[in-house]
């Protein structure tokens, strides 16, 4: 990993980035979220969150969008909790798409028995 680590961050900037938050209010947002912007960044409005406006372009998980602006999950979250409530983003879990379903067990049979056949 280049540059210099998270740890090394300083709070001081942490705590002005986040408002001095220390949880986001959507709990719901895990390191796979998908994150897509619904608009523009607003003039004037705070560097991350415009960065993670241009990030998101196309879907992109919460790590990545961490990963790509060198800042601790945990503040992330927060900055995207915000796009949300604000209406600038949309999230969706990766699995949030595909049927609740289990799979029919006949096939799941029929899979098996190929797999035997092998």
């Amino acid at each position: 990993m280049s540059g210099r680590a998270l740890d090394d961050e300083d709070p001081d900037r942490l705590y002005t980035v986040t408002g001095g938050r220390s949880h986001a209010e959507d709990g719901h947002l895990d390191l796979v979220t998908l994150i897509v912007t619904r608009g523009a960044a607003d003039p004037g409005a705070q560097s991350e969150y415009a960065e993670i406006l241009r990030i998101c372009r196309a879907p992109t998980s919460v790590v990545e969008i961490s990963a790509e602006l060198r800042l601790p999950v945990s503040v992330v979250r927060i900055l995207v909790s915000d796009l949300i409530r604000a209406g600038k983003v949309t999230a969706r879990h990766p699995s949030s798409g595909r049927a609740r379903t289990s799979p029919d067990p006949a096939f799941l049979k029929k899979v098996l028995v190929g797999l035997h056949n092998l």
